[in-house]
């Protein structure tokens, strides 16, 4: 069987490729795992994504849907080969209704542009992936993506309140609909979001959004070391604030940065802590200079406070840019995303500290404090390269996931599974919760077409 020929017959031939440089840009995302489909289709309907589905069922062709390709546990590679699916020309914002407080999106539209427009209309959608200009919001739904702003606000799945989605035999689904509150049956919504897409393909997202709140400030301190900063992070909630985000980072992190960014003052010391807030003028200033107060009497290196948009951006861009600086240093990136208790905070990054030494590997963390979603990243010379440090990255992780698991933590809060955590998924669940897994993927996936050889496989 000629499958482009095929799928050009079913799909009109500008929505087919096998083209080798399309092939190669849609066999991989952020991880190091790559491999090619025999062909690329590019939806631009719920009808096409039917039709090909129906087909691809018919002839059990494996189907990898995909958004912006910006994940970071390779979880849109097409393991199996066949089809990858790219709803990227499916990236209308369809609707933003301010009486409904609702928006309606097509799975290819990129996050930061929803922001922006939902902002234009005195809106606010909160999740902010860090990749929010790269990532769609489709990419989002099958992650159930979150970002700095979850401690007040939460993930994707509190916001997504309807769903098209096409099953593996090309039925169309709809769930949920337009209105906040919504108890009609089993929640079919949150059983998609966040199911990597291995249930169905979405083709629709109705989202819930809330007022945009009209002032911000945001407090940047420095501390000698994590433990301070950690402490402070304690402070804030035993003083009974809830801020939007809460984000610490560590000595390497903090040094990565000192030597990319020439021109941007890093703040002086081995951890560094961001609060943000915002809702009415009135209180945000007074619950800053609380705040400000309580880091204050904690004696840090350094503490600045702003206020309005623009300035608290101003302090938020050398968060944005820890990523970056952490890539500048020659070094291969692996962004592990766990989540422990928060009072394992401290013990997370010092245990870090450990498999440095240990392994040999240098370890950056930094992330969302506020709920213990750290990124603990190990920086592997030669990763892509030398099989051997790959080995010994994977004994790092061992530890790292043993002793998360170990403290009631989880091994992903916002990237997901993927390939790349799959020799971690049995240590990080019971046989109950793998069989119900491979039963609800049979009953919507029967013969396995959906994003094969991932984690429920």
């Amino acid at each position: 069987m000629d499958l482009k020929q095929k799928l050009v017959e079913l799909l009109e031939a500008d929505a087919v490729s096998n083209e080798p440089e399309v092939l190669a840009e849609h066999s991989g995302d952020k991880w190091f795992a790559a491999h090619e489909p025999e062909v690329v289709v590019f939806a631009r309907s719920t009808s096409d994504v039917k039709g090909l589905l129906q087909f691809a069922s018919a002839k059990k062709i494996p189907v990898t849907a995909r958004g912006g390709g910006f994940g970071y546990v390779g979880g849109c590679v097409p393991a199996r080969g066949g089809i990858v699916l790219s709803l990227v020309q499916m990236n209308r914002i369809k609707e933003i209704n301010f009486a409904d407080a609702v928006a309606i999106v097509e799975p290819g539209a990129f996050t930061a542009d929803l922001k922006a427009a939902v902002r234009a209309q005195k809106l606010f959608y909160p999740p902010d992936p860090a990749s929010m200009k790269d990532c769609t919001i489709g990419g989002n739904v099958a992650t159930n993506a979150g970002g700095p702003r979850c401690l007040k606000y939460g993930v994707t799945r509190n916001y997504v309140i309807g769903l098209e989605v096409v099953l593996a035999n090309g039925e169309v689904l709809r769930t949920g609909g337009r209105v906040h509150k919504n108890k009609t049956g089993f929640d079919l919504i949150g059983l998609f979001v966040g199911s990597e897409g291995m249930l169905g393909v979405v083709t629709e997202i109705a989202l819930r959004l809330l007022p945009l709140p009209p002032a911000r400030a945001t407090l940047s301190a420095a501390f000698a070391t994590a433990t301070q900063a950690a402490a402070a992070v304690q402070t804030i909630f035993a003083a009974g604030f809830l801020p939007a985000s809460l984000e610490i980072a560590d000595h390497f992190t903090l040094e990565a940065a000192r030597r990319d960014l020439r021109k941007m003052i890093v703040p002086p010391g081995s951890a560094h802590l961001l609060v943000d807030l915002d809702g009415q003028g009135e209180s945000v200033r007074s619950e800053a200079e609380a705040i400000r107060k309580l880091l204050a009497a904690k004696k840090p290196n350094a503490l600045e406070m702003a206020t309005g948009e623009a300035d608290c951006e101003e302090l938020w861009a050398l968060r944005r840019e820890f990523s970056n600086s952490l890539r500048a240093t020659g070094l291969t990136k692996l962004n592990q995303d766990v989540v422990v208790p928060r009072s394992h905070l401290v013990d997370l990054m010092e245990f870090a500290e450990r498999l440095h030494a240990k392994h040999g590997f240098p370890i950056a963390c930094f992330g969302h404090a506020g709920d213990g979603n750290i990124h603990v990243n190990i920086m592997a010379d030669q990763y892509n390269r030398e099989p051997a440090v790959r080995d010994k990255v994977e004994q790092a992780l061992d530890d790292l996931f043993a002793q998360v698991l170990a403290w009631g933590g989880v091994i992903t809060g916002e990237h997901g599974i993927g390939l790349a955590k799959k020799r971690w998924w049995p240590d990080a669940t019971t046989n109950a919760v793998r069989e119900v897994h491979r039963k609800l993927k049979h009953a919507l996936d029967p013969d396995g077409i959906l994003n094969p050889g991932k984690f429920v496989d």
